[in-house]
């Protein structure tokens, strides 16, 4: 058994999180090693008590093939922590998922990516609000993250999707039994532009206590999270908790006085969450936590040579503005993607944006 198998038939005993198997690890070196470990051994390992070793010790091989052809069968990649193309920005908190099922894709460009969650029994301007900043968010090159719940959930992913943006949902239960059911077709749409990802083996069902484990894969994912409405014990303001404990900014719409849906929302504000009227508010920080995720050692931007597209992008523009359509067409880039990396640079006060969707050099 390889690395890769080996942990795929640890993250199916289901209480080994990246925690518990980093301290596995500095007793064993190598995942296939735990598997070969005596309970005895197992339990000798801090926070691996009879009931997980037992677990460990009673998988199969026959368990893990099993597993890997219902994934294939499903149309599933399975990604493991440590390879290469791990998300960034999950892989730099506490305890990211040991495991990755994905159907659709994970790119680059999703570390420019917002969260965006609240109640299943929004109202509708909860809905209608959730749907416009996805769409507005969306166009300005971020990707829309959330959990594919009913209510602003799903209307953040429709969107997204309706600007031809990416987005990512993140479920609480195995692909097998995708929930809600009603989503089924709405999680075909997502992986055909970004990505449905579940950290649970393919056949576990949808337990209420696999959503915050859920919800802080969902604000790992993300550079930040906008809350649009939450009751008092929303699972949304989970996501601000995890937000919070994972350095990310929070972002909250405030709602009406006395509204059942705004208590949560309306809370987070009063305990220091950024007050959101416009999606100007949320860009407005986005582009200050971009500007320090690009500073050099000493603290100044890198020159765009150093960036690749954005170098390429940049190139491109001159004195003279350029609508957006047509350095899309010179760079030969789809507009989602060129409209991130002008945000980008926007933010460095390399370029700067006209009326009407033009960009021209800021020392034009």
């Amino acid at each position: 058994m390889n690395r890769f198998e080996a942990l795929v038939v640890l993250n199916m005993v289901g209480e080994i999180g990246s925690i518990r198997l980093n301290r596995l690890l500095e007793f064993f070196e190598k995942p296939e090693n735990i598997l070969r470990a005596p309970k005895e051994r197992l339990t000798a390992v801090c926070g691996i008590a009879d009931k997980i070793a037992a677990k460990i010790t009673a998988l199969k091989r026959e368990d893990l093939e099993k597993e890997l052809k219902l994934a294939k069968k499903l149309g599933l990649r399975i990604m493991t922590i440590g390879e290469e193309d791990y998300p960034e920005n999950l892989k730099n908190i506490i305890d990211p998922p040991i495991v990755l099922y994905i159907n659709g894709k994970l790119k680059e460009e999703d570390k420019s990516s917002i969260a965006i969650v609240g109640s299943r029994r929004a109202s509708f301007y909860g809905l209608s609000t959730s749907e416009k900043f996805a769409y507005a968010l969306s166009k300005r090159g971020l990707t829309i993250v959330s959990g594919m719940a009913r209510g602003i959930d799903t209307y953040a992913h429709r969107g997204a999707l309706k600007q031809g943006g990416r987005t990512i949902a993140v479920i609480g239960s195995g692909f097998g039994h995708l929930y809600p059911e009603e989503n089924f077709r709405l999680a075909e749409e997502i992986a055909r532009n970004g990505a449905v990802i579940s950290e649970f083996p393919v056949n576990t069902p949808p337990f209420p206590q696999n959503f915050p484990r859920r919800n802080r894969v969902i604000s790992g994912l993300s550079q930040a999270v906008l809350v649009v409405e939450a009751a008092q014990n929303s699972g949304a303001l989970i996501t601000a908790d995890f937000a919070l404990e994972q350095g990310r900014d929070v972002f909250a719409l405030p709602g009406e006085v006395g509204s059942a849906t705004s208590y949560g929302t309306n809370a987070l504000i009063k305990d220091g969450a950024k007050l959101v009227s416009c999606v100007d508010d949320i860009l407005e920080e986005f582009f200050l936590l971009q500007a320090e995720d690009d500073k050099g050692a000493a603290g100044e931007p890198l020159p765009p040579s150093l960036r690749g597209e954005e170098d390429m992008v940049y190139n491109v523009l001159s004195a003279e503005a350029i609508q957006i359509d047509e350095l899309a067409a010179k760079t030969n880039m789809e507009i989602p993607q060129i409209s991130g990396i002008l945000l980008k640079l926007r933010l460095r006060k390399l370029i700067k944006e006209l009326p009407g969707k033009q960009f021209a050099r800021s020392d034009s």
